[in-house]
């Protein structure tokens, strides 16, 4: 017997409820996923959990037992009033009813943390958002040790490809910069109630003490990344002056004679460490211009 889509069709039925398709609600029904998530996170009595979007509390319920604390963000009024009757007897749940977007979250894990410690990051995340919530968790550059997510399997794919790969995005080269990611468990949609268009996928950030590699200039390291997909049948050379990122096409080809890149090689096919060389070298030719 599967307890969690028992658990689910009673709390709904009970709450007079249905998934709210605009914050991309889906619920998680299987108990094997579950357990997934538990394992690949590995959740201990020592971590403060962060978990954002916990909808009915079905994976809360099993952090509660593991986990040294949760924090729960939920922006869903309606499911404010279910998490809070579910647990409103553990002494180890917290829960705010805010956009996870808008939380400062470094004053959030100072607030909470304590005794703990480490601070872990778990979440079945809604699609619609999933990439703005990745890129804030690293962007913000906080006190945590790993972030396990459910994500639609094709962004799972993008984040986990190995650059140069057809399926490698900005984003494969931003994650890769904070954390080291892997693909944990295949989720198919019929885990869900109502089951989504496409499956999920579970997977695993640890964060990198220290970024992977050393730049001068992060912003322009991250905005030349981004131009360099904006449109990836362009060359890298096309790509960054069309965006007008950068006006001297001239002195761009030097640039990427002296780091021994063909003229018409394409973003895809560098590596992260050729991306933090361009920014190195683009960031000294700006300065000595200004």
């Amino acid at each position: 017997m599967n307890s969690s889509l028992e658990e689910t069709k009673f709390i709904l039925k009970k709450y007079h409820l249905s998934a709210n398709k605009k914050l991309g609600q889906n619920f998680l029904i299987d108990d094997d996923v579950i357990k997934n998530i538990i394992e690949a996170s590995n959740v201990q009595k020592e971590d403060l959990i962060i978990e954002i979007g916990p909808g009915l509390g079905t994976l809360t319920s099993k952090l509660l037992e593991y986990a040294g604390k949760v924090v729960a963000i939920e922006l869903d009024e309606n499911m404010i009033q279910i998490l809070n009757d579910r647990f409103k007897l553990y002494t180890n749940f917290k829960l705010l009813n805010e956009d996870v977007l808008k939380v400062n979250l470094k004053e959030l894990i100072k607030e909470n943390k304590g005794e703990l410690q480490k601070v872990k990051v778990v979440a079945n995340l809604p699609y619609y958002i999933t990439t703005p919530i990745i890129m804030k968790l690293l962007e913000d550059k906080l006190d945590i040790d790993s972030i396990t997510v459910m994500v639609q399997k094709e962004v799972a794919d993008r984040i986990t490809a190995v650059p140069g790969d057809k399926l490698s995005g900005s984003i494969t080269y931003s994650v890769d910069y904070y954390a080291e990611a892997e693909e944990v468990v295949f989720v198919d949609k019929h885990s869900f109630i109502p089951a989504p268009e496409v499956d999920s996928e579970v997977i695993r950030l640890q964060i990198r003490k220290e970024p992977k590699v050393k730049v001068s200039n992060e912003e322009l390291f991250f905005n030349i990344i981004k131009a360099s997909f904006m449109q990836r049948r362009k060359t890298l050379l096309n790509s960054l002056t069309n965006t007008g990122m950068i006006k001297d096409k001239e002195a761009l080809k030097k640039i990427l004679e002296k780091l021994g890149l063909e003229e018409n090689i394409r973003g895809e096919k560098l590596t992260i460490e050729q991306f933090a060389e361009l920014t190195d070298l683009l960031d000294a030719k700006m300065e000595n211009q200004s």
